[in-house]
């Protein structure tokens, strides 16, 4: 008998997320997974580990909710960004209801919902990237979880806030919006955190991963009405937090934490503003997109060709060739100085 034949159907058929890595490469240059370029420092301050930990890290949550500016019962802690995804999609969706999502966009977002068996609904993103507001008005009968990438991956760009808002307004009793801010630290006043209390179906999902520097952590939040955050709390698994990431996750919560993270988001933005200029004098470069986040989405000429040289020369960058409008497409991280000036002297010389 084959193992698989014992699998549900849908995950049978299911296609994994192709992750940064997941797909490999050898290189030592990684500009793939829009992670930070260089790691923090940290050192434990908690060395006991024979007992459980707290389900909801105490001061990881009120950490936060200083950050955010929120109330701790409008947030929970989970394994990244990407367990919220699942956890909101197992809490509100039953087997005849829907996901709708706007690619070009995260994977993660179909990938979850697949797993957990709920049909999707696409609606792409206009020219500009863009929410197709009456596109996405005409689908909304059967969903019951919209998600919104803003800044968007991979295309970098701010959704409009008056967007938002009227997305809110014409799911309000009808669906859950989920805005993923991700990317948030590198635009901050763009965050939709002050609407939590005007919209009790919006859920904000963040992450320690890109401008706190902690991808190897896997600590994510979901920030929403006590309400929502309740319903959540019931699906989340026990303990998802070690003691080890509440620690860590703590101290960067701590406010010399917060004081270093902005530090370092002033740096990175500064590098993707020269980044961006460099790559606009190179021949090959068709468009460079607006970015409010750590990458850059490129269009080249030949993008595959860009792709496959660099990657032969160790250089890893994330090929959105085949993702819906972004043919020719590859999306770079904004690295080190050193790193950055590699990719544009690599590029360069296959002119």
């Amino acid at each position: 008998m084959q193992i698989t034949k014992l699998s549900r159907k849908n995950i049978q058929a299911l296609t994994p997320y192709q992750s940064a890595r997941r797909l490999g490469g050898r290189g030592d240059v990684w500009l793939n997974a829009n992670e930070y370029p260089t790691s923090p420092d940290f050192d434990l301050l908690t060395c006991q580990f024979n007992r459980y930990p707290e389900a909801q890290p105490t001061a990881v949550i009120n950490g936060y909710a200083q950050y955010a500016g929120v109330d701790s019962q409008n947030v929970l802690v989970s394994r990244g960004g990407d367990e919220s995804i699942e956890l909101i999609i197992r809490a509100f969706c039953e087997a005849d209801d829907s996901v709708l999502y706007c690619p070009p966009t995260y994977g993660m977002y179909g990938v979850s919902a697949e797993t957990c068996g709920v049909a999707v609904k696409t609606v792409p993103l206009t020219a500009d990237f863009q929410l197709d507001l009456p596109e996405i008005a005409r689908h909304l009968d059967g969903v019951k979880v919209v998600f919104v990438c803003s800044p968007n991956n991979p295309t970098g760009g701010l959704i409009k806030r008056p967007d938002l808002l009227e997305l809110l307004q014409m799911t309000a009793g009808r669906a859950i919006v989920v805005v993923d801010e991700a990317y948030i630290e590198f635009c901050p006043t763009a965050t939709m955190v002050n609407e939590l209390g005007n919209f009790p179906h919006l859920a904000i999902i963040r992450t320690l991963s890109k401008a706190f520097a902690l991808a190897g952590l896997r600590c994510g939040f979901t920030l929403a009405s006590p309400e929502l955050i309740g319903i959540l709390q019931k699906v989340i698994a026990p303990y998802p937090l070690p003691v080890p990431v509440s620690d860590i996750a703590a101290q960067a919560l701590a406010p010399q934490g917060i004081a270093t993270m902005q530090e370092r988001v002033a740096q990175l933005n500064a590098l993707r503003v020269d980044l961006q200029k460099n790559l606009a004098k190179l021949p090959l470069v068709e468009q460079i997109f607006a970015s409010e986040a750590n990458y850059l989405l490129v269009k080249f000429k030949d993008g595959q060709k860009v792709f496959q040289a660099l990657w032969d020369q160790g250089i890893i960058l994330r090929n959105q060739h085949t993702a819906l409008s972004l043919a020719n497409c590859v999306r770079i991280t904004v690295g080190t100085a050193d790193e950055n000036r590699r990719v544009v002297q690599a590029i360069s010389e296959l002119s």
